[in-house]
Formats: structure tokens, C-alpha cells, sequence
């Protein structure tokens, strides 16, 4: 049997998802690649191209990844009002095309050098046009499925592990060739790929179906002084590429500008849900809102990844394997093999505990996540002292950390974007997945803070692998008692969700299928696939 199959809408499937599923699948994954690619080498290009202590280093790197995520609210909020998710994203791909070229400019390097201003001149397209692609390609993923489709949840870990595998592919390529023949290799690479991403996603157009769309094509063709209105949108971008040029280089202002658009959003998003939802919706919000406010304390820890753990892998773990000392940036790869590996295997266990009538609800996948995510901290820290004092930690304990923080994630942040999709209105769609990417900023921006505090020796002259092992030790526990209490309010959080009343509101979307029911008690996202 062809694995190209008409559906029950008439429409064509691959593997029963939409076609159009695979076209967003592949431009991601090679976004992806640039984007980790570049990410896998920043940390080290900062202190040891540009110069930069650890402290300072890891405080531009959290903006930077802050910033990164905090742009998708307003991206989302364009193509919910005038773009459409399809043409934000092909300009957001434009946009990250140039940036990850401009990041192949090295200079001389030292922060003399004129050549760092073209540095920050990359990183603000990157953040810029990160913000028109990352949330809404992700929208356009939930637009392809009616909202009680059994195949969203599976859908949403297809995606989810063509982005790892574009970053496993770009920690490994792009962080080879840089640590090895030089940072414009590695950067250049990335830029390769981001272009391939761009290709990728504009012929693949037809097969979305008419997805993502603007709201009312005639409003953007309509001219404002002169000028088309979708014209101006596009210049508003580029003078926001300015405004992101000089945050990123004053890291101070980004934590009072998260801090104060993150309140105003909050509020804006529950006004919303208390005056003009019914109340059904108005408790999925509050659910929603739950579950981005307790993906910000996973993010801040999980995101050690790129900036502290990664220096401590360059520094203090012996890294050769079959007696090759392995660049620090590839151990970057790690998480996304792991999810490309385990990805199936946890899509294959919700649906067995699914059927069992076992699986467990959305908030209690967090807490799990959040509980592992401690306890690959502890684990790490373990293996340190039994090294000993001033041995090199064995590699294992690298594979160990990234394995347990691959399992937290794979129970946070696939059923996080589905739940974002599936809980909020239509009409707010964007924006919601919005705030999901703006708690990831604000948790990367704190996870800056905390890396730069593992780059301290103290006031005592400590040793800062024992600094280190010191910060790790106390997020470990903080996270495994937070992850304890959203167990045990878990329930409570699900009954929020009233899965048992939740009706599709999208009429004529394609692979509809049939409608999955929800779980008897209301208390979880079903990610079942069908036979």
C-alpha cells in the first residue's frame, strides 16, 4: 500500500498526517540547524574571540537566547492581526539568513575590534527574524488539525523531532567545523543551513493548504501614505533590528524590559479571559497561563546547556572518546539525539497509558519533566566528587545529565505546544503560543543570571569547578521539590482544561479524521495515534 493516502476530507496524507506536516518539518529542522549550530559555538566564540570573562559572557548569551524568545509575542501578534503565520515566516527566514551570514565575519577578534559591531548587527537579525518564524510555524502545525483530532499530540512530537534533528545535525557539523578550522566555518555553515530552511519552506507552499494566510489580504494592499501597509509592517522590522542591536549589547535592560512587558502580557492575557471568554475558556487560559508560568523554572535550568555546562565540559570533563578529544560544542548534539531516539518512545508510552486509561494529565508531565531535570543536576554533581578534586569528570556523567534532561523535556515541551494550541481560542492562537515563547525568554534571561554566578570563584578564592558543582547542586534540589508540588496540584490544574467540553471551533481543516474524545476524567491531553 502507497504510503500516500487519500483522507476522510479528501485530502492526501503522508504516513496519516497532512503532507503540508512535512514541508513545516523539514523548513524547521534546518532553522534549527543554523540555529543550534551557531548557539553551540557562541558561548566560546564570546570569551574566547571577543574576549569576555564567563560572567559577562554568559550575561550576553542569556540575553541573546532571551531576546530570541521574547520577539515571537510580537511576530505572533502581526500575523494574527495582518500577515498570517506563512508570509511572517518566510520573512522571518529572510531576516535569519542574513543574520547567521553576517555571524561568518569574525575580525581580528578582541572587543576593540570593529568587526564585533557587525557581530551584534547578526545577532539582532537573528533575534529579529526569530521572532516572525519560531512561534508561528508552529501555529501552522495546529492549523493543519481540527482542535480534538487524536493526532495532534503525535503530530506536534513529529515536529518536535525535526527540530532535533536540525540541531543535533548543526551542534555536530557547525561546532566541529568551528572549533576546528575556524569560527566563519561554523557560522558559515549555519548560515547554509537557514537558507536550505528557507528554499524548503516557499516551494512547499501549496502543500499547506492554504494555511497561515493573512486575515484580510486586501487591508495589507491597502496603501498608507503611499506605501503599501505589508510594506510597512516589513520597515517597522527593520527598525526593530536597531532597537534589538542596542539592547543587546546593555544585557541590564533586556531583565527590565522582560519583566515589565511579561506583567503587562499577563494581565492583558486575563483581562481577556475574564471579560470577553466563556467560562470554559476563560479556565483553559488560566490553565494555559499555569503551565507557561511553570515552564519558565525548567527553561532557566535546562538552558545551562549552551552557556555554564558547556564551559565546564570544555574545562573539566575528559572529553576523549576511543582517543579522540572531542570538541566541547558537539556534546551540544547530545539532547537532540537523545530526542530523536526516545522522541517515538514516549509517543508510543502516552498512547499505551492512554488506552489503559494511565497516562498522565498535561500539569503532571511538567512536574515529571521539572523533577528530572533536578535530578540530572544532582547526578552531575555526583560524578564530579567521585572524580575527586581537581580530576577531570568522566564523560559519562555528560551523557548522564543530558539524558535525564532529555526525558524532563520530552514531558514538558512537546505537550506544552500542543496544550498551547489546544487550550486557547482561535482568535488567540499566536498569542498564546506567544507566551509560551516569552516564558522561554524570560527563563533563558534567568538562566544568563545563574550561568554567570557559575562563573564566579567567590570572595574565598574557591575553586570554580566547586563553584560550579555549588549552583548546580542547589537548582537540582530546588527543581525536584518544585516538580514534587505540581504533582500534587496537578489535578486541580486539569479540571481547568474541561477537556470533556472541548469542540472543535476550525471547520474544513484538512486530515480532520475523526475526533478523538477526551480522557474520561478530564485531567489530560491525549496523544494517541490512531490505527
Amino acid at each position: 500500500m502507497s504510503a500516500i493516502q487519500p483522507s476522510s476530507a479528501g485530502e492526501k496524507t503522508f504516513l496519516g498526517h497532512p503532507r503540508g506536516l512535512f514541508v513545516l518539518f523539514f523548513a524547521e529542522m534546518w532553522e534549527r540547524f543554523s540555529y543550534y549550530g551557531m548557539r553551540a559555538l557562541l558561548i566560546f566564540y564570546l570569551v574566547k574571540h571577543w574576549l569576555y570573562s564567563d560572567g559577562d559572557a554568559s550575561l550576553i548569551y542569556g540575553a541573546y537566547t532571551a531576546l530570541v524568545y521574547i520577539t515571537p509575542v510580537i511576530g505572533g501578534y502581526l500575523a494574527d492581526r495582518y500577515l498570517g503565520q506563512r508570509k511572517a515566516v518566510v520573512f522571518g527566514a529572510i531576516l535569519l539568513t542574513i543574520g547567521h551570514g553576517l555571524m561568518a565575519v569574525e575580525g581580528e577578534g578582541g572587543q576593540g575590534s570593529a568587526a564585533i559591531n557587525v557581530f551584534w548587527l547578526a545577532l539582532s537579525f537573528i533575534i529579529v527574524g526569530t521572532g516572525f518564524l519560531k512561534a508561528n510555524i508552529s501555529v501552522i502545525v495546529g492549523q493543519l488539525y481540527a482542535r480534538t483530532d487524536r493526532r495532534r499530540d503525535p503530530a506536534y512530537t513529529i515536529f518536535y523531532m525535526g527540530i532535533n534533528l536540525g540541531a543535533a545535525l548543526g551542534a555536530l557539523i557547525a561546532g566541529w567545523l568551528g572549533q576546528t578550522y575556524g569560527w566563519s566555518y561554523g557560522f558559515g555553515a549555519a548560515g547554509v543551513g537557514m537558507a536550505l530552511g528557507l528554499v524548503v519552506f516557499v516551494l512547499g507552499k501549496p502543500l499547506l493548504l492554504g494555511r497561515g494566510e493573512a486575515p484580510d489580504p486586501a487591508r495589507l494592499a491597502r496603501p498608507v501614505a503611499g506605501v503599501p501597509f505589508e510594506w510597512l509592517l516589513y520597515a517597522g522590522s527593520l527598525v526593530g533590528i536597531v532597537v534589538v542591536w542596542f539592547l543587546i549589547q546593555h544585557q541590564s535592560l533586556v531583565g527590565g524590559i522582560l519583566g515589565a512587558a511579561g506583567a503587562a502580557l499577563v494581565l492583558y492575557v486575563l483581562f481577556t479571559a475574564v471579560f470577553k471568554l466563556p467560562p470554559h475558556d476563560r479556565d483553559r487560559i488560566l490553565a494555559a497561563i499555569y503551565l507557561i508560568l511553570g515552564s519558565i523554572l525548567f527553561w532557566a535550568l535546562f538552558e545551562q546547556a549552551g552557556s555554564s555546562l558547556n564551559l565546564f565540559t570544555d574545562r573539566s570533563v575528559d572529553r576523549h572518546i576511543f582517543g579522540w578529544e572531542v570538541p566541547a560544542s558537539m556534546f551540544q548534539s547530545i539532547n537532540s539525539i537523545y530526542i530523536v531516539a526516545f522522541g517515538p518512545v514516549f509517543a508510543w508510552l502516552w498512547t499505551l497509558l492512554g488506552k489503559r486509561g494511565l497516562e498522565p494529565s498535561a500539569p503532571a508531565k511538567f512536574g515529571l519533566g521539572v523533577i528530572q531535570l533536578g535530578a540530572g543536576f544532582l547526578v552531575l554533581v555526583a560524578g564530579a566528587a567521585a572524580a575527586g578534586a581537581g580530576q577531570l569528570t568522566p564523560v559519562v556523567f555528560i551523557f548522564l545529565i543530558y539524558l535525564l534532561h532529555t526525558t524532563g523535556e520530552l514531558c514538558l515541551s512537546p505537550v506544552g505546544l500542543s496544550a498551547m494550541n489546544r487550550l486557547s481560542p482561535a482568535n488567540m492562537a499566536s498569542l498564546i503560543m506567544g507566551m509560551w515563547f516569552f516564558a522561554s525568554a524570560t527563563g533563558n534571561f534567568a538562566a544568563g543570571l545563574i550561568a554567570a554566578a557559575t562563573g564566579a570563584e567567590g570572595a574565598d578564592g574557591a575553586d570554580p569547578r566547586e563553584v560550579v558543582m555549588g549552583v548546580y547542586s542547589t537548582v537540582g534540589w530546588t527543581a525536584i521539590v518544585v516538580g514534587v508540588v505540581m504533582l500534587v496540584i496537578a489535578p486541580l490544574i486539569g479540571r481547568l482544561m474541561h477537556l470533556e467540553t472541548l469542540r472543535d471551533d476550525q471547520v474544513g481543516l484538512a486530515g480532520q479524521g475523526e475526533l478523538a474524545g477526551p480522557d474520561a476524567a478530564g485531567t489530560g491531553l491525549r496523544s494517541e495515534t490512531r490505527g
